[in-house]
């Protein structure tokens, strides 16, 4: 080894692996560290000052997990509560206890907001600018970033403009940002919206407000499913708990991918039986113009309901759902399109999230800026000609954990092969001649997914490179697919050649 390169070597980075987010992402992947990869150092930065991400951000009455917990829950820690479909509060519970019982929590420096992350192709690490509470910087250098970031912008919702919202004499919240201690009880609420945030939010508030209208545009499809799940419960019973976990996962996770896939090759059965179910619920307070959208199922998220809350809420005339557009904003609530007037001392605007790439990090390459929408997804965890990155972004049409599950074992899987072949770099490489065929993987016509098209990386129909949205598959081919596999190459690091700046190797193949 030249002396170059001795140097080199000498210039190890803080950590092995910096891992962004002390969500579900992020403690997935330090536990998984922690089982595959223990000689291996790691870090979590967290902007927030405690353990939860989405989970501590979101505050707002009733919300709860719309995926089961066996699901949602991580593969390696069984879900021991008796609901399965749980509330904000018992999720947290459950990440901090893992992180507690695994002793993660020391890992996390919390109060920290990454800024800009610069990989240095000659040293072979990200040199990561932070910011604190108080707006001091600070640097850190890690061999690995791993992004469990998530997939919104924790600053700025989606707000939609409304025409006269100064003129509205009541109070307007919107969910990312829910007041502490806000007092509705008694008063004439609309929510504006029919998104998942929606539906949660409709039937908590309207316990105790003098009543609570749903607002939508659209309709959207309903699916309801008992808040415990009897089999899981009944199992706990008399196997093992991991066992007992383990076979209520597989059913969940087979379940859900049947009713996905017979939605997309038979819509017409499919919106059969849910509005067959929607009928039996509501009786003669089922409208078809409010329960009948103008999609096929699973074409947006299907919303889940728990124990029929939402139906229930409307069936006792504590809630109402009101399809139409809005005409303006004024003094005493909203007027309508069609005329209608609705009265509101609270206005809620679910109206939803706003996407973001990398957490609205700066990534570059030796100073070189990323843009992701021109990358492609190398198998749903890192992009084209970017080394040493990995993001999670979990599944459009499943549980988020089981996307962050197969992330963190694969990214272990990973560092292993690299260790056992003495590499600095790990990169998935695509020729700018590649003849990769786009697919669109956001086949959703959800507004949310919509708005950040422009944001997002490319698929291609080859499963290398591409964020696959069947988890089943997924699963199996991801374990079998070798880490070598002709595309993702294993290097040294090697220094800049005299007189020509960065490593252009790696300029030259991030542009």
């Amino acid at each position: 080894m030249g002396a170059e390169q001795t140097a080199i070597r000498a210039a190890q980075p803080d950590y092995d692996v910096l891992i962004v987010g002390a969500g579900i992402s992020g403690i997935g992947m330090a536990a998984h560290m922690q089982m595959l990869c223990p000689d291996r150092s790691y870090a979590i930065v967290e902007r927030r000052d405690q353990i939860g991400g989405t989970w501590d951000l979101f505050r707002y009455p009733g919300v709860r997990s719309d995926s089961d917990m066996h699901t949602l829950g991580f593969v390696f820690e069984p879900w021991k509560h008796e609901k399965s479909i749980a509330d904000g509060p018992a999720i947290l519970e459950y990440l901090n206890r893992i992180a507690d019982e695994r002793d993660i929590r020391r890992h996390i420096r919390f109060g920290r907001k990454v800024l800009s992350a610069d990989f240095d192709s000659a040293a072979a690490q990200w040199v990561v600018t932070l910011e604190s509470e108080d707006g001091q910087r600070s640097r850190m250098t890690a061999r690995w970033l791993y992004l469990g970031s998530g997939y919104y912008d924790y600053d700025n919702p989606h707000e939609a403009e409304f025409p006269g919202r100064d003129d509205f004499k009541g109070e307007i919240v919107h969910p990312q940002f829910w007041p502490e201690n806000f007092d509705y009880a008694g008063k004439r609420v609309v929510v504006i919206g029919s998104g998942a945030t929606a539906v949660t939010i409709v039937p908590s508030m309207a316990r105790t407000a003098a009543h609570v209208t749903m607002l939508q545009r659209t309709p959207t499809w309903y699916a309801t499913r008992p808040a415990k799940d009897g089999l899981a419960n009944f199992l706990r019973k008399i196997l093992p708990e991991d066992l007992a976990y383990r076979i209520t996962r597989f059913k969940n996770v087979r379940l859900q991918n049947y009713f996905y896939k017979r939605a997309r090759t038979r819509p017409d059965k499919v919106r059969a039986f849910l509005t067959k179910r929607l009928k039996a619920l509501l009786g003669d307070k089922y409208d078809a113009k409010a329960f009948t959208p103008p999609y096929n199922p699973w074409e947006q998220r299907l919303c889940l309901v728990p124990d029929a809350d939402l139906f229930e809420a409307i069936k006792a005339g504590k809630a109402s759902v009101v399809t139409d557009r809005i005409e303006r904003f004024d003094a005493t609530g909203i007027l309508l399109k069609s005329g209608q007037h609705l009265d509101a001392d609270v206005i809620v605007t679910a109206t939803g999230l706003k996407m973001v790439m990398a957490g609205k990090i700066a990534i570059s390459v030796d100073g070189v800026p990323v843009d992701f929408a021109e990358r492609y997804y190398y198998k749903g965890v890192m992009f084209s000609n970017l080394p040493n990155l990995a993001a999670v972004f979990g599944y459009l049409n499943a549980s988020w954990t089981l996307r962050a599950d197969i992330n963190a074992r694969y990214i272990c899987d990973v560092l292993n092969a690299m260790k056992a072949k003495g590499a600095d770099i790990a990169v998935p490489r695509l020729a700018p001649n590649h003849g990769l065929d786009e697919d669109n993987i956001y086949d959703f016509s959800s507004g949310y997914i919509e708005r950040a098209r422009h944001l997002l990386p490319k698929s291609a129909s080859d499963m290398r490179w591409r964020l696959n949205q069947d988890y089943v598959r997924d699963v199996a081919w991801m374990r079998e697919d070798p880490i070598e596999d002709g595309v993702l190459q294993l290097d040294h690091a090697r220094p800049a050649v005299a007189g020509t700046g960065p490593h252009k190797e790696h300029v030259r193949a991030a542009q």
